[in-house]
């Protein structure tokens, strides 16, 4: 954090304080109205937090006017092109990128930890068919805290590395039950001599009567899919991480809540809608026509994959994500309609003045579906490898909150309801228990 520049000036009510300006390392400047209450009675009005910076954090950068994502002050594409998931799952957690023996022990401690207690996995053959895998995925994690010593402060202190391999590995192979549960498959158990994307892929399409081969641009694309989706700084499931997490919830309850955040069609759900949104403009085969009920203010339709709450300008994920799209489908000889329909979609709305002053730029979920569907992965299971991208970021997060001085999350209201005295004839009128 830089020296503070000075303060701003309040007036309140014919008075006047001086509130701290705070100026974090990428000259992100903001109001400190820590003391406001205090000093004035007042607190201040932000609705879905738009204006509120809730902590410091070391983790991630964001500028969505300029189109940049840092994590730990790396950039987002020499990321994906020098480093694996795995690696940047440790960067996250620890701030540094891994030597080679700590890569080494890292990736030794997620093949260790993958397995599942065996008790929990009958749990599967308890949720109903067709269950959705993201419930059950947030259900067995809660469940985790019943098997595994509690994870809270003093655990990620004395070891913080058997903590994060085990949620971060153990979440994957939850992840790859689930699904076989879902499809009447047997499960697949975990290999040592796989890396984490490949184990991955393998327990989720392996099968007795059809071995799954392991392609390399597979492993490689899914590395870069969780690379981009690892961390977003303080979004919807983070802010949820960061605030259960502050009752000093045990970690897997927390990473629970957070999974649950995330399943909304809003955040981690928005890749599915983006491809039933494409599914529907190809069955239409009027693409223009979808575009205009877009721009339309009395028509619901909206174009899924488009815009951002932060960015302002091209989502730096959606860039990269493109272009790797385009080459696997190409390396794969993989054929998708759908590519083209999105890419009619995207030029139509880039080339639109409408779409252009409004700063509506394609983001990560335009093209991520089209790549899980070339990987073989279905729909109802995108926004779970959303969670597994996006573990590593929650528990890097939920680390730095509970390693500071951090209070329980409690906002404050403007309340607008009713007042004693349009309630007292109520009250009057009702008889006495």
């Amino acid at each position: 954090m830089n020296e503070s520049p000075g303060y701003v000036i309040l007036n309140v009510e014919g008075r006047q304080i001086q509130l701290p300006v705070v100026v974090g390392t990428e000259g992100e400047k903001a109001i400190d109205i820590a003391n406001l209450r205090r000093q004035t009675g007042y607190v201040t009005l932000d609705p879905s937090f738009m204006n509120t910076a809730a902590c410091y954090s070391q983790i991630t950068f964001v500028d969505g006017e300029k189109g940049i994502l840092r994590y730990r002050g790396i950039p987002i594409e020499e990321l994906v092109k020098k480093a694996m998931f795995v690696e940047v799952a440790y960067l996250l957690v620890h701030g540094e990128l891994p030597t080679e023996d700590e890569r080494q022990k890292f990736s030794e401690l997620l093949n260790v930890n993958s397995m599942l207690h065996e008790d929990m996995r009958h749990f599967f053959d308890h949720f109903p068919a067709g269950a959705h895998p993201m419930h059950i995925l947030s259900t067995m994690i809660n469940a985790l805290a019943a098997f595994y010593p509690n994870v809270d402060l003093k655990s990620m202190a004395d070891d913080i590395d058997v903590s994060t391999a085990r949620l971060i590995s153990i979440v994957r192979t939850m992840a790859a039950f689930a699904y076989k549960k879902s499809i009447g498959e047997p499960v697949v158990y975990p290999r040592h001599d796989l890396s984490y994307c490949a184990n991955f892929l393998n327990m989720m399409f392996d099968s007795p009567v059809r071995p799954y081969q392991i392609h390399p641009e597979a492993v490689r694309i899914l590395n870069i899919l969780f690379i981009l989706h690892a961390d977003h700084e303080q979004n919807c499931s983070t802010t949820t991480v960061r605030t259960v997490g502050s009752a000093q919830v045990n970690l897997y309850a927390t990473i629970s809540a957070g999974i649950s955040a995330l399943s909304g069609p809003l955040h981690g759900g928005a890749n599915q809608e983006v491809i039933e949104m494409l599914k529907m403009i190809q069955a239409d085969g009027n693409v223009r026509k979808f575009i205009d009920m877009a721009k339309d203010r009395n028509n619901p339709f909206r174009l899924m994959g488009f815009g951002h709450r932060v960015y302002k300008t091209y989502d730096p994920r959606a860039a990269v994500i493109k272009k790797e799209c385009h080459a696997y489908l190409e390396k794969t000889n993989y054929s998708d309609p759908l590519l083209d329909v999105a890419r009619q979609v995207e030029e139509a709305a880039l080339t639109d003045p409408y779409f252009i002053e409004r700063n509506l730029y394609p983001n990560v979920d335009f093209y991520t579906g089209i790549l899980y569907r070339a990987l073989g992965i279905p729909e109802n299971m995108f926004t779970v490898m959303f969670a597994l991208a996006r573990l590593p970021g929650w528990v890097a997060h939920w680390k730095e909150m509970i390693g500071t001085a951090t209070k329980i999350v409690r906002p404050r209201q403007i309340y607008i309801g009713k007042t004693p005295s349009e309630t007292a004839d109520v009250m009057a009128n009702r008889d006495l228990l």
